[in-house]
């Protein structure tokens, strides 16, 4: 199931969280969707900037708190990917 939605417009990359029954929280396969949907923002270079959003009037609550409590929460390691999505590179 696909939690994370790309539309470009023009040279814009909306990218939206859609998990609106829990505030989209990011859980892991969240995470993972953001830091392939920035990745692929970073590789175009027709893209001048992405604006992250949220679907159902919320934009996010954060980790998902239940996902950690079960063990399947967020990936938090001293390289790679931050535990919410990609981390920025300078």
């Amino acid at each position: 199931m696909t939690t994370v939605h790309c539309e470009r417009r023009d040279d814009l990359l909306l990218v939206t969280i859609d998990r609106p029954k829990v505030r989209n929280a990011v859980d892991r396969p969240t995470a993972e969707e953001l830091s392939r949907a920035f990745r692929e923002f970073d590789a175009d270079d027709t893209l001048s900037v992405a604006v992250l959003t949220g679907a159902g009037g919320t934009f996010c609550a954060g980790a998902d708190l239940k996902a950690i409590a079960s063990g399947k929460g967020n990936r938090v390691r001293d390289s790679g990917d931050g535990p919410m999505a990609r981390r920025a590179c300078c």
